[in-house]
């Protein structure tokens, strides 16, 4: 997975003239507005805790009008994120072709996303122009709300065409011709090749296909669900825009720009440092210590963060180099560090437990709960590889061993960022505040740490911390939107229902179908980004599981664990890539000392999949 451009290489030399200062002063007007709503969305949600709490008279209207923001955020964002060619893309094919062949399906790809929003645009428009309905608290026209869907696609459209300094008025103008040709070939020429009863087979085959050429997900899911539909009545085309919309007037969604902005803020203020300090005093003195620090280390960020992309490539930044000057193989430092990165999916606060929350309808707070003990547990199995590999190679045993009141000096020092995950869980917990004003409430958090008590939070770094948190949010939640009218297909067509009944006699043998569906989701994991297959896969296997008699939550985690676990195996590898990139590690070599790490954590995932007190007796304990 990349987060880079379908455009690879430059298709003509840079235009220094005035069309990209437009194009500028354009993505600079953009960013300005998504960064804007989604701090204005921050600051509802805590006014909504203020009420409820201090002044004992909640408002009805925070939570409609922070997820309206939202909404045209993440829409805007959208274009933002087109412009800079930020979107999530598999890149795997195009990283194989010769450079022609490359640029060629590079334009193609362009195409394809201007297929796609035109979808968006002409759809769209036409749902805003028959939605009738006002908000339940505002009493709002619904239209404005998903009237962002069109705009943000036809801000898409101005920066697919115009020239950026890569790309000319001519390549801009066969990009549109591409791919209005594309829409209206597929608009007016489906039902001439398949018939409606063929949409899931379409809806997935192009889909999937798109994907794996190189289209960014979410654009590939909106051709997807295009194309499944153009064949039937045409009606049923607005429900794109409709599902789009919908699913991001979700209360529950706002957590994980909430939380992603809290994790860049304390990364900036000042927070990290003091968490790799502290655990350095804790157990740096013992055999493979500063290995043992990194685990500890994203043991403890992982309770700020809830990004693994983020703490992989935080922590191989400060600490890879470190451990190699110390005598520590650089690989294996990259490797140690990008395991130890998949515990931000596993500790609360969790973007993949949240986004499974919302796919599912499943408590935030009960698998914030369930996770505690699985998360703890992968971490000591982290460091008992740790351990053994470090006796064998002779690694660590040169640092001296921290004073008591050093350590006590660190854990000072550190409390504020300790208390974050214990804020979070057990606010969501006792019914202080839900997951997504949990999350507005660590933002606020972060930045009086910041600023404050570690009195390392500068007016320019809070700017670049939010600008970059709100870039990762978009790039995330637009998947989610994409594919949302992806799952409505899925479920129109009775997907579910139909795997479900051709996986009956799985169903009878619960521990047989579990297996199964470990070691498919494992595959899923060498190919397909977490946030993808979370939202193509969770529709799908919820409701079997369940069948089953499984419970949903332990299933949570159970999916969760298997697609951070693909994150670190080739192709995709992605937090091999960021860990080995950052550290100035060889790529191969890292991903052979991955594999004892990968061992141990093929270990831990069995446990939770297979034994149901690890994750059901923390949420007695605790009355969930």
């Amino acid at each position: 997975m990349t987060s880079a451009s379908p455009a690879g290489a430059p298709l003509v030399a840079p235009d220094p003239g005035p069309v990209p200062m437009l194009r500028r002063r354009v993505d600079q007007g953009v960013e300005f507005a998504c960064v804007a709503l989604l701090l204005g969305a921050v600051g509802v949600a805590c006014l909504q805790v203020v009420m409820r709490y201090v002044f004992r008279a909640a408002l009805p209207w925070p939570e409609e009008v922070a997820t309206w923001l939202f909404t045209w955020a993440v829409m805007l964002g959208m274009a933002l994120a087109t412009g800079r060619g930020a979107h999530i893309a598999i890149d795997l094919v195009p990283r194989l072709l010769p450079g022609r062949a490359r640029r060629g399906l590079e334009f193609v790809t362009l195409a394809v996303m201007v297929a796609a929003s035109l979808v968006l645009v002409i759809h769209g428009m036409d749902y805003v122009d028959r939605a009738i309905a006002a908000s339940p608290a505002l009493q709002m026209p619904m239209k404005y709300l998903f009237l962002a869907v069109p705009v943000g696609a036809a801000l898409n459209l101005f920066f697919l065409a115009w020239p950026d300094g890569r790309r000319g008025f001519l390549q801009g103008l066969g990009t549109l011709a591409l791919g209005g040709l594309i829409y209206w070939s597929v608009r007016h020429g489906a039902g001439f090749l398949y018939s409606p009863a063929s949409g899931p087979w379409v809806l997935v085959g192009v889909g999937l296909g798109a994907i794996l050429l190189g289209v960014p997900v979410a654009f590939s899911l909106i051709l997807g669900t295009f194309t499944a539909f153009a064949s039937a009545n045409p009606i049923l085309l607005v429900t794109l825009a409709q599902n789009m919309g919908a699913s991001l007037n979700s209360f529950t969604l706002l957590a994980i720009p909430f939380f992603i902005l809290a994790a860049a803020v304390m990364n900036v203020g000042g927070i990290t440092p003091r968490l790799i300090e502290l655990a350095m005093m804790l157990v740096g003195h013992l055999r493979g210590g500063l290995a043992q620090a990194n685990v500890v280390t994203n043991t403890m960020l992982a309770g700020v963060s809830g990004s693994s992309t983020a703490d992989a490539s935080t922590v191989a930044k400060l600490l890879v180099p470190e451990m190699a000057r110390r005598g520590y193989d650089r690989p294996f430092a990259a490797a140690l560090t990008a395991a130890g990165s998949t515990l931000a999916n596993l500790i609360p606060p969790s973007l993949g437990l949240i986004i499974y929350a919302a796919l599912a309808s499943v408590s935030v707070g009960a698998l914030f709960v369930a996770t505690l003990v699985p998360g703890l547990l992968m971490a000591a199995a982290l460091m008992m590889v740790v351990y053994v590999i470090s006796r064998a190679r002779g690694y660590g045993g040169d640092m001296p061993k921290a004073s008591g009141r050093d350590r006590l000096r660190g854990l000072v020092m550190a409390i504020p960022a300790l208390i974050l995950p214990v804020l979070i869980v057990g606010g969501v917990r006792f019914g202080v505040f839900t997951a997504t004003e949990a999350g507005a409430v660590a933002m606020i958090y972060a930045l009086f740490c910041g600023a404050f008590l570690y009195r390392k939070l500068t007016g320019r770094a809070l700017v670049a911390a939010v600008r970059e948190a709100m870039m990762d949010t978009v790039v995330i939640v637009v998947i989610i939107a994409a594919a949302a009218p992806f799952a409505w297909v899925l479920a129109y067509e009775r997907v579910p229902q139909r795997i479900a009944a051709g996986l009956a006699v799985l169903v009878e043998r619960p521990w047989l179908l579990m297996l199964a569906i470990n070691a498919f989701l494992l595959i899923v994991g060498l190919f397909m980004e977490m946030i993808a297959a979370l939202v193509i896969l969770v529709p799908i296997l919820v409701p079997l599981v369940v069948l089953a008699g499984f419970d949903p939550i332990t299933f949570g985690l159970v999916i969760v664990m298997n697609l951070v676990i693909g994150a670190l195996t080739p192709p995709l590898g992605v937090l091999i890539f960021t860990t080995a990139r950052a550290g100035g590690a060889d790529q191969v070599a890292t991903f052979r000392a991955v594999l004892p790490f990968l061992a141990a954590m093929l270990v831990v995932l069995m446990l939770v999949a297979f034994v149901p007190a690890l994750t059901q007796v923390p949420l007695r304990w605790l009355g969930q």
